[in-house]
């Protein structure tokens, strides 16, 4: 254990909101593939995962709109596709 407390149903974090679908690229334990729709100068991004859009972080990748980047907890960790 990290010391961070987390929420049996979600395993979000304490405190975040819950989340209502099936299945959420910022809180489930396995990373998603997501297409990148636009990106701002903030280090943020707008994806489309399957008929859904998010903004996640893409701090830690070099993503342009139309590349597929891998996600986890809100965090695109890899490029995998242009």
């Amino acid at each position: 254990m990290d010391g961070r407390i987390t929420s049996r149903a979600t395993g979000a974090a304490a405190g975040s909101p819950p989340c209502d679908a099936a299945a959420c690229i910022t809180c489930s334990d396995a990373a998603v593939t997501c297409r990148v729709l636009e990106v701002d100068g903030a280090g943020l991004a707008r994806v489309e995962v399957g008929s859904e859009q998010e903004t996640v972080s893409v701090a830690l990748v070099d993503a342009r709109p139309g590349d597929t980047v891998l996600v986890h907890a809100g965090e695109a960790i890899a490029v995998v596709g242009a």
